[in-house]
């Protein structure tokens, strides 16, 4: 199964759901995302708005890949429940965040053995292909030092 999860920002996600939805109709297992405020509704994919935390540990605890924003929650839920994360930051150009705090994120984590970013759409299919095993001991590289960083930045 493959968990897709947008976060809680007030800003949709409508360019990773539709993209997402579209690989869900075109491959032989289950997409289940979370959609939060996007505006698009998937078709070939089970979705929600929102759910308790207990639902979303479970969702990244069965899932075989975890597709996500680069938010600090949702990337620390995966590693928690240890599944490889493939991350799609939000982007400003597309109005899907009022910065672009995310592509610094996942810079930072893009070294991790359990992280794969992808930045464009396009790659996301071929990310999904790749099997994947959860390394343990890799999560803390640059995440905490990397947040420090951009919260003094901007204060």
């Amino acid at each position: 199964m493959i968990f897709v999860t947008v976060g809680s920002h007030y800003q949709g996600f409508d360019r990773l759901v539709k993209k997402m939805d579209e690989i869900a109709g075109k491959i032989d297992e289950k997409v289940i995302m979370q959609i939060g405020n996007t505006k698009y509704k998937p078709v070939n994919a089970e979705y929600f708005e929102f759910a308790e935390y207990s639902k979303i540990q479970k969702l990244n605890s069965d899932a075989r890949i975890i597709v996500s924003h680069a938010g600090v929650g949702s990337i620390l839920t995966a590693f928690e429940q240890k599944t490889h994360l493939i991350i799609f930051p939000r982007l400003k150009r597309y109005n899907e965040v009022v910065d672009d705090h995310q592509l610094q994120i996942a810079k930072e984590l893009a070294e991790n053995p359990n992280v794969t970013v992808v930045n464009d759409v396009e790659g996301l299919e071929e990310a999904l292909k790749i099997d994947f095993s959860f390394v343990e001991g890799s999560n803390g590289n640059r995440l905490v030092p990397s947040l420090k960083k951009y919260i003094f930045s901007i204060s």
